[in-house]
């Protein structure tokens, strides 16, 4: 019995930083209000000339040098992201291409925050079935380029990153791997954080743009209240589906959406703060690429150590959320 191990993972973020010092220059905001509210300190912000695939291309590259395969060997691409280059082709096919991947396929899942989530939960049933042995998954996101730099609610949260691993087949004896993935989605809660215009049901035009409505639209309030509610609930799913406690958890990789949110959640599922790899202060929200990019950084820091067990759980735009129960 064949079961998905994470052989590798890799993260590339922008070297701009706009802290939030340089946001009160922008809107009527402080460090401190950014702060009390959210726990972001600073956020990146990808240089003009670069885009979400060469972002992308970066932490998949590292991702395979740290799982010690050549890119030719991957089986299929999976990038997560809502925001592309361009409407088509998938950012995945030009990853495919900027990494010397061949021709494996290449496709991309939009599912905002938890996005990275539904990619490895998919990445994991392709190798499950023995259709692929090593599948490349990618978080990214270049939010910087749809967001309102006027509005204060949703231009201080957000961020520019990518993250990455390498799934592979691997004996279930060996007690490695993801042992499940939870995906849930309320379209009921589509009005609540959403991008209006610039697909079919409003196409671009110039009164579009001169409305805004090709930026990030987020009501606040009740995106917070459904994301400590479904995260925690969709985090309890994944202990019980697996005959596991609270005390179990050696580490929580969650969505770094804010770490209000992240307290809370800690408090329900009864997993101390202390157990969560917070990296909201360094990059803000990154949609996709948050627990890519956060799992990464806790792999090479050293925190998070071979066999221990890993909770991932995310909520975005959709809403959609899921989580996961992995055996790093």
């Amino acid at each position: 019995m064949m079961r998905t191990r994470i052989a590798g993972t890799g993260r590339a973020v922008p070297d701009k930083v706009l802290t939030n010092d340089d946001l009160s220059k922008l809107v009527e905001t402080s460090d401190e209000w950014i702060r009390e509210r959210t726990g972001i300190r600073e956020r990146r912000i990808l240089e003009e000339g670069r885009s979400t695939s060469d972002l992308a291309a970066e932490a998949g590259r590292r991702a395979c040098a740290t799982a010690e395969i050549d890119p030719k060997e991957l089986d299929c691409i999976i990038v997560a992201t809502i925001s592309p280059d361009m409407p088509m082709p998938a950012v995945a096919v030009t990853v495919q291409q900027k990494i010397g991947a061949g021709t494996c396929a290449a496709f991309d899942v939009s599912a905002a925050c938890a996005g990275f989530i539904y990619g490895m939960s998919i990445a994991d049933a392709f190798i499950k079935n023995g259709q692929f042995q090593r599948v490349l998954v990618i978080g990214v996101e270049i939010l910087s380029r749809v967001l309102d730099w006027t509005d204060r609610n949703t231009c201080v949260l957000f961020g520019d990153g990518a993250g990455a691993a390498v799934l592979m087949a691997s004996p279930a004896s060996e007690g490695r791997g993801i042992l499940s993935t939870h995906l849930f989605a309320d379209g009921s809660g589509m009005p609540l954080l959403n991008i209006p215009a610039g697909g079919s049901m409003e196409p671009a035009s110039a009164k579009s743009v001169e409305a805004g409505r090709h930026f990030v639209k987020m009501q606040g309030k009740p995106v917070f209240t459904n994301a400590v509610k479904n995260i925690s609930r969709a985090a309890q799913i994944a202990l019980e589906s697996n005959g596991k406690s609270p005390a179990d958890v050696d580490w929580v990789v969650a969505h770094q959406a804010n770490l209000r949110i992240l307290e809370a959640v800690a408090e329900r599922v009864a997993v101390p703060i202390e157990k969560f790899y917070l990296n909201i202060h360094k990059y803000g929200n990154t949609s996709s690429a948050s627990i890519p990019i956060a799992l990464d950084e806790a792999a090479h820091e050293g925190k998070i150590k071979p066999g221990e067990l890993i909770l991932m759980a995310a909520l975005g735009a959709g809403l959609s959320w899921g989580s996961a129960l992995v055996r790093f």
